[in-house]
């Protein structure tokens, strides 16, 4: 059935009102440094001048960009600074990858938190960007399939052997069942050396997992020749 001509306007009406009532309680700001945006931008010009695209290469995990410049701040925001709204906008453009790589999968799982570390912060950054993932690509999301076994140090704090051997077996999944001969999607918000990430694979894969595909935002190391910006 059709929709007449008539409900079609008063729907598109009724959405630009709800629109601009929206950007007049919550004004759209750059991710990274808070000054005004268009609502359909996640970056201010001077900030999106500094995201750098990856180039993405077999055996790495898939990411946006590389760590650095307005990425690296937004992330850190996201992530230390008590901003769970900053997962829409950086939600935004995991979904951008995610349509240009389409990867294909059965399941959207997160690296997770320890449970002490998700009480503490209050939200689990990966599980956000996970969301949107899911969301695009129209696959469930098992948002607590994996489980953390250890408080282990932050990452960022410790050097590259350190950061392998202090998450080595720290990574459980909580049903093998729901895994079981199923593509996964695993996501994180950042890859520095990959290590956490492998840990979370190798533990999907001992559960039975068919495949594992890494997806982060941001990684560490080279940008793309093209160097586009966000």
């Amino acid at each position: 059935m059709s929709l007449s001509r008539p409900f079609v306007l008063a729907f598109l009406a009724a959405r630009a009102i709800a629109r601009a009532l929206l950007d007049t309680l919550s004004p759209p700001a750059c991710a990274a440094c808070d000054a005004p945006v268009r609502r359909d931008r996640v970056f201010c010009p001077p900030c999106a001048a500094t995201v750098l695209r990856t180039a993405n290469t077999p055996g790495e995990p898939l990411a946006f960009a590389t760590f650095g410049g307005a990425i690296a701040a937004a992330l850190r925001r996201f992530k230390y600074g008590e901003r769970p709204d900053l997962g829409r906008p950086l939600g935004h453009l995991l979904r951008g990858l995610v349509r240009e790589d389409a990867p294909v999968v059965d399941l959207v799982i997160p690296v997770p938190l320890h449970p002490r570390r998700l009480a503490e912060r209050g939200y689990n950054q990966a599980a956000l960007l996970a969301h949107a993932a899911s969301d695009e690509l129209g696959v469930p999301l098992a948002a607590r399939a994996l489980v953390r076994l250890r408080d282990t140090p932050q990452q960022a704090t410790l050097g590259r052997v350190e950061r392998l051997a202090n998450v080595t077996r720290a990574f459980v999944v909580r049903s093998p069942r729901a895994v079981q001969g199923r593509r996964v999607l695993l996501v994180d918000d950042v890859a520095t050396t990959g290590s956490t990430l492998s840990a979370c694979r190798d533990a999907l894969v001992e559960a039975g997992a068919r495949d594992v595909i890494a997806l982060c935002l941001a990684r560490a190391g080279e940008p793309s020749p093209a160097n586009p910006a966000a």
